[in-house]
């Protein structure tokens, strides 16, 4: 990461003076790394293809992201990678790294788009980066042919270029081709005019919707405890050790501990829901028949 003052030319110019690795350094240290945990043979790796992640941020200034940042994710892109790195598959370090790093950079660029999520997805992901550049070059081909495309016939034809859904190019035209607006803005141009956040629905839980929330939760609750209440010990042990747990024991564990085989506790447990369940039945067709 970045210090503040510490420009992207700094950086730059520190990486080109960086050594370059042979294959067999390259390799030595990726095993260092793997085998040993070796952080100053990490060091050494990322610090001699930090000048390889540095060019590929470069190629994505024209999405209007601080060079700066773009460094910073394609760096962390590049520790992935090495992170990632088996050198026993006989790949150049360099070659793996590319798309570790191609692929934070872009998961950066789309994240940082818009407030509206861009998209995720691989066909998503391919339109974001090519849909301008293809269609471009369509509007060129079709002007060497003294064609004119609209813009049905442009998505369709981008869709077919690209390999992707033809709505996933309508959806990502229609959202690289609008901005963001600010929910604090004014619906008019009036002084009082109503803000368009004031327009929007409150999606939480209304004061009503929560006092009986808790009111139902109050009594599934006593009704549960009254309910296992009803088990002996054992059956009330299995039931809490099963299905009350944060993580629930195996059957296997529950029978090494109460001197039983698995197929017995399984049993056990299926009696013991049922007891639950007649108990529980009960509570709920006295509250039936009071309301």
């Amino acid at each position: 990461m970045s210090q503040p003052g510490y420009s992207d030319q700094t950086m730059s110019r520190q990486a080109m003076k960086a050594e370059l690795l042979d294959a067999e350094t390259e390799l030595r240290l990726a095993y260092a790394w793997r085998d040993q945990r070796d952080e100053a043979a990490l060091h050494r790796l990322i610090t001699a293809y930090m000048r390889l992640a540095i060019s590929m941020a470069a190629k994505f200034r024209r999405y209007g992201a601080p060079m700066n940042d773009l460094i910073q994710e394609a760096s962390l892109g590049l520790m992935k990678a090495a992170d990632k790195f088996d050198p026993d598959r006989g790949v150049r370090f360099s070659t793996y790294a590319v798309w570790w790093i191609k692929a934070s950079i872009q998961e950066y660029v789309m994240r940082n788009w818009s407030m509206v999520r861009t998209g995720s997805t691989s066909s998503q992901k391919a339109l974001f980066f090519n849909l301008r550049r293809v269609q471009a070059q369509l509007e060129r081909e079709a002007g060497q042919r003294g064609e004119t495309l609209d813009g049905h016939q442009m998505r369709a034809q981008v869709a077919i270029e690209i390999g992707v859904p033809l709505k996933d190019v309508e959806m990502m035209d229609g959202r690289l081709g609008g901005s963001d607006f600010s929910l604090n803005a004014t619906q008019s141009s009036e002084d009082e005019g109503r803000e368009w956040i004031d327009a929007l629905e409150d999606e939480g839980a209304q004061a009503a919707d929560l006092v009986e929330d808790r009111h139902d939760r109050a009594h599934l609750r006593k009704w549960l405890v009254e309910a296992l209440a009803g088990l002996n010990p054992r059956e009330r042990f299995i039931i809490t050790e099963r299905k009350l747990r944060e993580e629930g024991r195996t059957l296997d564990s529950l029978g090494q501990e109460l001197g039983l085989s698995k197929e017995r506790v399984r049993q056990l447990e299926v009696a013991a829901f049922a007891k639950l369940k007649r108990s529980l039945e009960t509570d709920a067709r006295e509250v039936h028949n009071f309301l």
